[in-house]
């Protein structure tokens, strides 16, 4: 039996931004799966029958429906008519890094552990009507996501991620007018939620020597149990995560500053300059030189 979980490698790509057309993708119907992303769904044309959980709704254009991590969900064609809308997914962990108090939590709630709880409670619907949707800019703010997704010009991760915390923030604004209790997102961290901190950690110290222990330290765990929970929650070891977020800065550079190879190297975190060409070269197919002369 085929498995329904669907992998996503949110390390490489933690935004993906598209639009769907059930008369061109061959993908339709989308069978029951779930994933470890939340996904966000707005509805431009067509009617929908989306389950989601045990529930089942029948969607029309202006409607928007969110899929929280882990749960299973599937999407079919109503009508004869052509279902058409937006797809936004992305990780909470690192839509809200745990380490990050600006963006990981709204007036002292930690955004994570609230999705954790809506989940099981009613008046956290996890599908929203055009009626309820009327005075806000919800389809701007999603063509907004895919538009940056394609140009991919300066800041448009950023750009993403700041579109899609202003769709979440609504969501939650409705759930709380429907008596959703925001207050009770004050859970202790779990594992996950202390891989999502150092991962942040990880990003903004990636120009610094980085060593394991103390990593496994940061998150409370042994070394052992620390490589074992982020091989599996990551899908790669924290050594190739390090290497990858250090050539993500690295291509960065290559493509907005006419900065030398040695400095960029050292600049993101690199032992030397040889170093920093093979490991971009094991990850790209081709040397920075070669990559900056492509751009």
């Amino acid at each position: 039996m085929n498995s329904l979980f669907e992998y996503s490698d949110s390390l490489n790509a933690p935004y993906e931004c598209f639009s769907a057309d059930s008369a061109r993708n061959s993908y339709f119907p989308v069978r029951p799966h779930w994933h470890y992303f939340a996904e966000l769904l707005y509805f431009q044309e067509g009617s929908g029958i989306i389950t989601c959980d045990n529930q089942t709704y029948y969607t029309s254009p202006g409607d928007l429906v969110l899929f929280l991590p882990q749960t299973i969900h599937s999407i079919y064609i109503a009508t004869d008519v052509p279902l058409r809308y937006c797809v936004l997914k992305f990780d909470l962990g690192q839509l809200f890094p745990a380490t990050d108090h600006s963006s990981s939590t709204f007036s002292g709630i930690h955004i994570p552990s609230l999705f954790a709880h809506a989940r099981e409670d009613k008046n956290a619907s996890v599908y929203l009507t055009a009626e309820q949707l009327s005075n806000l800019s919800m389809e701007e703010l999603f063509i907004r996501c895919i538009t940056e997704m394609e140009h991919q010009h300066f800041g448009y991760r950023m750009m993403i991620r700041s579109c899609i915390q202003t769709i979440l923030l609504e969501i939650i604004r409705i759930w709380r007018e429907n008596g959703f209790d925001t207050d009770q997102a004050f859970a202790p961290p779990k594992d996950s939620d202390f891989l999502a901190s150092i991962t942040e950690y990880i990003d903004t110290h990636a120009h610094l020597p980085l060593k394991v222990e103390d990593l496994a330290e940061r998150c409370h765990m042994s070394y052992s149990y620390f490589a074992k929970t982020f091989r599996e929650t990551y899908g790669q070891s924290y050594k190739k995560y390090i290497e990858f977020i250090r050539i993500c800065k690295a291509e960065d550079l290559l493509r907005f500053t006419n900065l030398d190879l040695n400095y960029i190297s050292q600049e993101t975190g690199f032992s030397d300059c040889s170093h920093f060409i093979r490991v971009f070269k094991q990850q790209k197919g081709i040397t920075p030189k070669q990559f900056r002369m492509k751009l």
